[in-house]
């Protein structure tokens, strides 16, 4: 089987381009042939994306030329990810070819991209449509003479349109399945395909004999660092937690004036970004980890990944987040943004070793039986299969 991946760039950058990337690998271990249509080329890991993909085509060079050299390569199936450009897509339905599409989060039908209200951050519910202009209408702008630039939901109306030419869409997750039926998709023309997480090694794995709780994941407004942050500060004063941030983004700085003005500076590293080596000491350290996301996390995969870890996660109950986590049994699953409820349940864990140990423990178990990359894989190789053009081909 061919297939020609699309997406927006060449290269590491977030969980997306992970989940490109290792599709990718697995499919040509199992004996597929794979070519990458893409955009622009990042900064980091290019190397690695280059071996997964030795056949590439860059629309930054030339979009038209760029689509037509990939639909020449005669995919059986073109397997779409985040594409920010709708002629690409268009003109590859206009040839015809079976398109299966990755949604990967809210970009397709949220114009803020995080599914929740700008100046409260509770979480939108409602179907996209012009009515978006009123509330998110001003967002702000990266780069540009202005901080803030407008928009209007046309295009996003128009993307939505778009999608529907695709003959399947794959989400990691039944709040994301249910997230498309509101926008109009038919249930069964979507498959719920949870993503794999590859094991732990074990200098890995947590033994939980330091009170650190620990953060992985970049330093955006909607992962909520700042709600954590709050609610280390109402932990019991006699109590010897420590808290590592592992990560970066947009919002550092703020974190850590917000660390200062709480008076948690002292107990508060922040790490930056960390390869998987280094982080390794910390995961084996951690007594709990800190899954604090405000917007509605489309699967959440920090979760499962420190399950794999045998630690248990402590998490509002925003968006996907939900079906990985067992309240009770895996870890705490709080009420969103309560942050004394948050509080009391880092205090639980932190102040109980044996606690932790048990919920780790029931963690990686779970983690191992429903986030396989093996089992992942050869579920989106029978997708694709059988939804590629050769199933149209005469026998």
């Amino acid at each position: 089987m061919k297939v020609l991946f699309v997406h927006d760039r060449c290269g590491e950058q977030g969980g997306a381009e992970a989940n490109v990337r290792q599709s990718a690998e697995g499919l040509a271990r199992r004996g597929d042939d794979v070519a990458l249509l893409h955009g622009e080329e990042t900064t980091v890991g290019i190397e690695r994306f280059r071996a997964a993909f030795p056949t590439r085509f860059a629309w930054s060079a030339g979009r038209d030329a760029a689509v037509a050299q990939a639909l020449a390569w005669r995919p059986d199936v073109v397997y779409a990810h985040k594409v920010a450009e709708p002629a690409v897509l268009a003109a590859i339905h206009a040839a015809g070819a079976r398109v299966v599409r990755m949604v990967h989060d809210h970009d397709l039908y949220c114009q803020r991209s995080y599914r929740y209200f700008p100046w409260s951050r509770k979480i939108c519910t409602r179907r996209a449509g012009y009515a978006c202009a009123l509330t998110c209408g001003v967002l702000r702008a990266r780069g540009g003479l202005l901080p803030v630039r407008l928009a209007w939901p046309g295009r996003i109306l128009r993307g939505l349109e778009q999608a529907r030419s695709a003959q399947r869409l794959v989400v990691a997750s039944a709040f994301m399945r249910d997230e498309l039926t509101l926008h109009g998709f038919a249930a069964e023309r979507i498959s719920v395909l949870p993503i794999g997480v590859r094991p732990a090694p074990p200098e890995e794995i947590s033994v939980h004999d330091q009170p650190l709780i620990l953060y992985v994941g970049q330093l955006l407004r909607g992962k909520g660092i700042d709600a954590l942050l709050d609610a280390c500060a109402r932990l019991p004063a006699a109590s010897p937690w420590r808290l590592a941030i592992v990560g970066d983004g947009s919002h550092r700085g703020g974190l850590e004036a917000d660390a200062e003005r709480l008076g948690l500076r002292a107990r508060v590293t922040f790490h930056g970004w960390m390869t998987q080596e280094a982080i390794a000491p910390l995961y084996r350290q951690a007594r709990v980890a800190a899954v604090p996301s405000l917007w509605p996390e489309p699967m959440g995969m920090v979760g499962p990944e420190a399950m794999q870890r045998a630690l248990p996660v402590v998490a509002f109950a925003a968006g996907g987040v939900r079906e990985w986590l067992d309240p009770g049994v895996t870890g705490e699953l709080v009420a969103w943004n309560d942050r004394d409820a948050y509080a009391d349940a880092l205090a639980r864990l932190v102040a109980d070793r044996a606690l932790a140990e048990r919920m780790g423990r029931a963690g990686l178990e779970r983690a191992r039986a429903l986030f396989t990359v093996d089992a992942y894989l050869d579920r989106l190789r029978d997708l694709l299969s059988r939804e590629s053009v050769s199933r149209e081909s005469p026998a």
